[in-house]
């Protein structure tokens, strides 16, 4: 007689066995578990935690921090909520519940079945709670910050024993710009798991993105991208915003799988990469109808071109193609530099919108002007301007500046007391200039002030509330500096918002106009200009210091002019400049005519890649010209060829 068949073990039957090994052990047999469940487990484990133990001081937060975290997350929480809802819709009666989460794991909003909030509740699963993997273990929302794409974690494939009762499907939500936002979850009883839970949940995250995306780029040059003409105009489409020479600027989950990118392509790629249609080409086409275009790889998708408010036309395309911008004080400062025309461009998209701004750049670049060009161009330029040099106020006075003070807060304080600055910002802006020169101390008072939005002077006193639009500027990199630990990370995150890096001088492609616009300035009442000999100079000084040092030069030569003399010359200028200038003259030269123009080009590559850190694409957008063209310059350098333009 044959002996019956012995059958296999089922899944949930070798995840039981797979957990107890893991108590015994902490390993598990080969076969029991799918690798990926194996390496979180494995990362629960090094973070302290055990199965059967309960969460040791997982953090909650208060009343006053959840409403904190809301606010700082307002725009994602206001375009989740209508999907939420719509979700909760398809999921009623099944014992589930919707969720949103911050990029830190803090549960921000909840929807759904009350009797199962309630059960959920009782292992914290509410709005206020921390669930990354450092405090809750393998779990879906936790694991989507890890690991960044959509995934279900059911019953017992959670770490820890209490939340085997649960089945999660989580996904992760992203803004255009790529960066994590927070995390889509539907949780539920595991005897009420579904499939088709993770398509919907995935879905859901789709379309707030979607909605950030519009959100984020409403009036801008957009290309809408499906695989199907039915599909353009969609939550499905896939969506692209570029810039006035072809990047790409933003997209959505949706296009950058159209497009099999990944998310580092967002600022370091061009639709020309992509699609075979030259920008111009684009530009001169039709902005409303849908047509085919071509992915470099052959396959056709379908297309329609938003051109939006701010389009202007790139070299080549008629005038009459361009749409007017604001002739406002940022318009002022846009003189033709690609480099200078982006970061103006992305500043006109947050203005008056509730997002820090950091502006970094080398010493001169002009950051202040910058951020005063912000101030009178958005709705609170009827409202204080107010300007703080981190760097140049003594580490023992910075504390009142700032801050404020009550009579007699401290010996030497006024009788009347003093404001401070943020409270001199109120209903402005408040530009904190070299904010990376700041000391610990105070950046950990400024956190609470960002967070709380409230100043409490020296001295005690009830807190005041503030209202102000936040700019910071510093010639440092910040993130080499909180790595450093000279700047808080919290911090960091807190005044970045959106970063813009002004070009230094040297790279900038529009010197010639800059002189004009400054002399315009300096002079307002007669027409000056440069000798041609001295703008070839010009153009081939590397300015250390940048506009600042160029427009105190123009100020002396303004003043050294004679009576009736309308041009610039050697003589006018400071003895150190000329200095400078004359020595770069008498540098031996070699017979090509053309030779010292190329010289001066590849100086100004070989800067801007330095000052761009290597990144190819940033030193191609700085120089204006495709990064083609700056591989074929280094490929012809390297070889020992003239540079050819």
């Amino acid at each position: 007689m044959t002996a019956p068949a012995i059958a296999p073990p089922s899944p949930a039957d070798r995840l039981r066995i797979a957990r107890r090994q893991w108590l015994d052990s902490g390993a598990v047999a080969d076969g029991l578990l799918a690798p990926a469940l194996q390496e979180r487990w494995a990362r629960s484990q090094r973070h302290g935690l055990r199965p059967d133990a309960r969460v040791p001081g997982a953090p909650h937060a208060s009343a006053a921090q959840l409403t904190r975290a809301l606010d700082h997350r307002r725009t994602l929480v206001s375009h989740a909520r209508p999907v939420m809802a719509f979700l909760n819709e398809q999921i009623q009666g099944s014992d589930s519940i919707v969720l949103l989460a911050d990029p830190q794991g803090m549960l921000l909003h909840s929807q759904g079945d009350l009797d199962f909030a309630d059960r959920a509740a009782r292992v914290a699963l509410r709005p206020g709670a921390i669930w990354s993997e450092q405090w809750r273990g393998t779990n879906a929302i936790g694991t989507v910050l890890v690991e960044g794409q959509a995934l279900v974690v059911h019953g017992g494939e959670h770490y820890l024993d209490r939340n085997a009762f649960l089945t999660c499907a989580a996904a992760p939500i992203a803004d255009p710009a790529g960066q994590l936002l927070g995390v889509l979850d539907i949780s539920g009883d595991r005897r009420g798991y579904h499939r088709h839970t993770l398509g919907l949940v995935r879905s859901g995250a789709r379309m707030i993105e979607h909605q950030l995306f519009e959100a984020r780029h409403a009036g801008g040059c957009k290309l809408r991208l499906h695989a199907q003409a039915e599909g353009l105009g969609t939550v499905t489409e896939g969506l692209l915003a570029l810039s006035e020479d072809g990047w790409i600027i933003g997209a959505n989950s949706a296009a950058l799988e159209l497009l099999q990118l990944p998310r580092t392509a967002i600022g370091s790629t061009t639709v020309e990469h992509l699609l075979q249609a030259d920008v111009a080409g684009l530009w001169r086409g039709p902005a409303g109808p849908r047509r085919v275009v071509l992915r470099t790889t052959g396959r056709e998708l379908w297309m329609r071109l938003d051109a939006g408010r701010t389009l202007r036309s790139p070299a080549g395309v008629g005038a009459s193609d361009a749409v007017a911008r604001p002739a406002d004080a940022l318009a002022a400062l846009d003189t033709g530099d690609a480099a200078m025309q982006a970061a103006i461009d992305r500043a006109r998209r947050v203005l008056d919108k509730p997002i820090a701004l950091l502006l970094q750049g080398e010493s001169g670049v002009g950051k202040e002007v910058f951020a005063r060009a912000l101030h009178r161009s958005g709705t609170r330029r009827s409202g204080p301007f107010v300007a703080v040099n981190c760097a140049a106020l003594p580490e023992s006075l910075i504390e009142a500046e700032l801050f404020g003070y009550r009579p007699g807060a401290f010996t030497g304080a006024g009788r009347d007391g003093a404001p401070g600055r943020i409270r001199e910002a109120h209903g402005g802006t408040l530009f904190l200039d070299e904010i990376g020169d700041m000391p610990l101390q105070m950046q950990a008072r400024l956190l609470r002030v960002l967070q709380e939005r409230q100043v409490q002077p020296l001295g005690g006193g009830k807190p005041v509330e503030v209202d102000f639009q936040l700019v910071c500027a510093t010639h440092r990199r910040l993130r080499s500096e909180v790595e450093a630990g000279r700047f808080r990370e919290d911090l960091y995150y807190r005044v970045n918002g959106l970063t813009l890096q002004l070009p230094a001088l040297r790279a900038r492609s529009d010197q010639s106009a800059l002189v004009a616009a400054l002399l315009r300035e300096i002079e307002p009442h007669r027409t000056l200009t440069l000798s041609p000999p001295l703008s070839a100079a010009f153009a081939g000084h590397a300015w250390p210091g940048n506009l600042r040092q160029l427009s105190n030069a123009l100020r002396t030569a303004c003043a050294l002019l004679a009576d009736g003399e309308t041009q610039i010359d050697w003589p006018h200028l400071p003895d150190d400049l000329a200095e400078e200038l004359a020595a770069a003259r008498q540098t031996p030269t070699v017979e090509d005519p053309g030779a010292d123009l190329r010289l001066q080009a590849e100086r100004c590559i070989e800067q801007v890649l330095r000052s761009s850190g290597g990144n190819m694409a940033e030193a191609a957008r700085r120089l204006g010209i495709s990064r083609n063209t700056l591989y074929r310059r280094l490929r012809l350098r390297a070889a020992g060829s003239p540079t050819q333009a």
